[in-house]
């Protein structure tokens, strides 16, 4: 673990060897040892008192941005200095470790905010130059630090393979495992670089995938050692690299569950830390998006946590994300989540946290 934990360092650009969080898991009540694994999003332009209070009981670790919470460089900078500073005004154990602030600055289609990258990840795979996709990398570090994030959920590894919804919307930095890994590495080294975290999605990769994963489970039809050998490799190179987080796709994969990754702990747990070899945190897609629309908030919360991922993220609505947390604090007081499980994912998150001070 600490070997993992100096990776995460190094690869943030912070600095190796820094000390560890300030309090673990194990020594938070169990409100805040639960909002360690909980990202929410906010309806608008300004911070709601709601959410200003979560922040300050140090009951969510991150939030994540979209366009309906952007109005200009200046109000963006405005909201999330005030979320910032809500969090300095929270328990002592928390208040100096900073929210993550995440947004999709992707390229191409999938892009928040103005400015860099000034290609799709099928634009910079297609220069060829690592340097190019590094340099693209840094200006979106500095495009995104300059109005307070400090996470990127990007790059895709998905592979672009033909026929995919990831190939059609330019999504995916090549078609083969080779390419995909050396472009969306470089553009993940230029993000910390530049002093922001990414993310690596959708893991075990959607490129094989032939519709939106937002509005479909995609069946991934292929064998164990292909998907290992094919759509894993990147993820495995990225873990390698350091890569502080990886995003667990909604896709099923029936070679190994029946299950959507995210909700599947042969692909979260098994797959991701075990045969990949990735020690940072793993961070489930939107649980909120109409392909998971059957399923309740509570169900999902609980199906995410039981499966390994360590964050849970609602992009959607804030009822839905107070339910989840409702719901594993009542699995805990009624044992059929241990506390220690709790406790394992938050530990990772309090580190990462750690690294952006």
């Amino acid at each position: 673990m600490l070997a993992s934990l100096l990776a995460v360092a190094a690869f943030a650009g912070l600095g190796g060897g820094a000390p560890g969080p300030s309090a673990g898991a194990a020594d938070l009540p169990l409100t805040q040892a639960i909002g360690q694994r909980i990202v929410v999003s906010l309806p608008g332009t300004t911070v709601p008192d709601a959410l200003a209070r979560q922040v300050r009981r140090g009951e969510v670790a991150g939030v994540i941005l979209f366009g309906r919470n952007v109005a200009s460089r200046t109000q963006l900078r405005t909201l999330t200095a005030r979320l910032q500073a809500e969090r300095r005004r929270g328990p002592a154990a928390l208040r100096d470790l900073p929210l993550l602030v995440l947004i999709d600055q992707e390229g191409g289609l999938v892009k928040r905010l103005p400015g860099a990258p000034s290609r799709s990840a099928a634009g910079m795979g297609a220069t060829g130059s690592v340097a190019t996709v590094r340099a693209e990398g840094v200006a979106t570090a500095r495009n995104l630090r300059g109005v307070g994030v400090n996470v990127d959920l990007a790059p895709v590894l998905d592979l672009g393979l033909r026929g995919s919804f990831q190939r059609a919307t330019s999504r995916a930095f090549g078609a083969t495992p080779a390419a995909v890994a050396r472009y969306g590495g470089a553009f993940a080294d230029g993000l910390a670089a530049g002093g922001v975290l990414a993310a690596a999605k959708h893991f075990p990769g959607l490129g094989r995938a032939t519709t939106n994963e937002d509005l479909r489970l995609n069946r991934i039809e292929v064998d164990r050692d292909l998907l290992r050998a094919a759509d894993e490799a990147p993820f495995a190179a990225a873990a390698r690299q350091g890569v502080p987080l990886t995003m667990v796709s909604t896709g099923v994969y029936p070679a190994l569950s029946s299950r959507p990754a995210m909700f599947a702990p042969q692909v979260a747990t098994h797959e991701l830390r075990d045969v990949v070899g990735f020690g940072g945190v793993s961070i489930t897609d939107d649980l909120e998006v109409p392909a998971l629309a059957g399923l309740s908030p509570e169900r999902k919360a609980l199906a995410a946590v039981r499966a390994g991922d360590d964050l849970l993220l609602f992009c959607q609505t804030a009822d839905a994300a107070r339910r989840g947390a409702a719901a594993l604090r009542r699995a805990v007081a009624q044992g059929t989540v241990a506390r220690a499980a709790i406790d394992a994912g938050a530990d990772r998150v309090l580190a990462l946290r750690e690294r952006l001070r």
